[in-house]
């Protein structure tokens, strides 16, 4: 009786159509870094905004043509950790911090040490997201999407370059910043996720209403606009969090007269 040879096990592709997606947002958030390097800001913020167009489009797309996988999971959190952890944090680094070095070696490490925080809470973030994401509320986000962080400051500084105001005039303000936004991404406060929006054919009337306008201003001034409504989004956490706990305080007790 002969032997029955061994299967070769097959090597398992990826699909590529969501993973050029994820790659380019990828290189969107690789690009600010180098762009802010030499000095160029409004670039840098831009490209972090496209990093996060791209990676709101990757997603979808596996869904809609099937093709979602584990690999594409993992990818695309290594993509969102450059794009809205690593450069951010280094945007805000090369634009503002680094001029803290001119008050002292204190003033410097204090510098380096925001970007850092900034950048270990976007990866706590994305860590506790992947290890939570099938027991959480989908409705809404435990802490700070770090896309919606990385928006806040990078809006911030988009907006403040087109004001004339450089960042050295403002660091002794953007080490809170980054260390806020940053804690904000790993604390237990609660943001609306948005997943439960109508996306169908049809929709509200007033759905179409608020989409124009927020479209027609942001069309005017993209970097006003997008710091308004991301820090709006930014508060919108801790009213959400403490209406949660106020409500369940005034419900009665199960059993009580």
């Amino acid at each position: 009786m002969s032997e029955t040879p061994a299967r070769v096990p097959r090597h398992r592709g990826i699909y590529l159509l969501p993973n050029l997606f994820t790659t380019g947002a990828m290189f969107a958030g690789f690009y600010a870094i180098v762009v802010s390097i030499g000095g160029r800001f409004t670039e840098a913020a831009i490209a972090v905004f496209v990093a996060a167009l791209l990676d709101g489009i990757d997603g979808r797309v596996a869904r809609l043509t099937h093709t979602q996988s584990e690999f594409g999971v993992q990818y695309d959190s290594l993509s969102d950790l450059v794009s809205f952890g690593l450069a951010p944090s280094l945007v805000m680094y090369n634009w503002s911090l680094s001029s803290l070095r001119e008050y002292g070696p204190l003033y410097g490490k204090i510098g380096w040490a925001a970007a850092f925080i900034y950048a270990v809470c976007a990866a706590l973030r994305l860590a506790r997201f992947n290890t939570q994401v099938g027991v959480i509320d989908k409705r809404y986000f435990q802490g700070l999407p770090s896309p919606a962080g990385a928006a806040v400051c990078m809006s911030f500084v988009w907006s403040m370059e087109n004001w004339g105001i450089s960042g050295e005039e403002l660091d002794m303000f953007v080490p809170f910043m980054a260390v806020i936004v940053g804690l904000l991404m790993v604390s237990r406060l609660r943001y609306y996720s948005f997943k439960s929006l109508p996306m169908g054919d049809k929709v509200p009337f007033l759905w179409i209403l608020i989409a124009v306008l927020i479209l027609v201003p942001f069309f005017v001034d993209p970097p006003r606009v997008l710091l308004a409504v991301f820090s709006l989004y930014l508060l919108s956490g801790p009213v959400v969090t403490l209406w949660g706990v106020a409500t369940r305080r005034k419900r009665p007790r199960r059993g009580a007269v």
